[in-house]
């Protein structure tokens, strides 16, 4: 891949909406053309006969038992509210 100039550099950072000082920017350009210049070369590899896989690990997840482990204290919570009405909470409205 050939190296990014300047312009190109102003330009990624202007659709980033990033501000980026100018002596910064032939770092910039360097930077990311060795990162694409790293995408360039993953691109190339023959992935056919690869699974896809969710985790390079193929753990496991445990998962616990779905059973409730607190009682129900609606009525006491309610108790406590400033306002409730027909048994959910009232808030000030915050969008007009």
């Amino acid at each position: 891949m050939s190296t990014l100039d300047k312009s190109d550099v102003e330009k990624i950072a202007f659709l980033a909406r990033l501000g980026i000082d100018e002596q910064d920017i032939p770092e910039y350009a360097t930077n990311l053309t060795n990162i694409l210049d790293m995408v360039e070369q993953l691109d190339s590899v023959d992935t056919e006969a690869v699974r896809p896989m969710a985790h390079p690990m193929d753990g496991v997840q445990r998962l616990r038992v779905d059973e409730v482990t607190e009682k129900n204290d609606r009525e006491n919570l309610m108790a406590h509210a400033p306002e409730v009405e027909a048994g959910l909470f009232l808030v000030p409205r915050v969008v007009e």
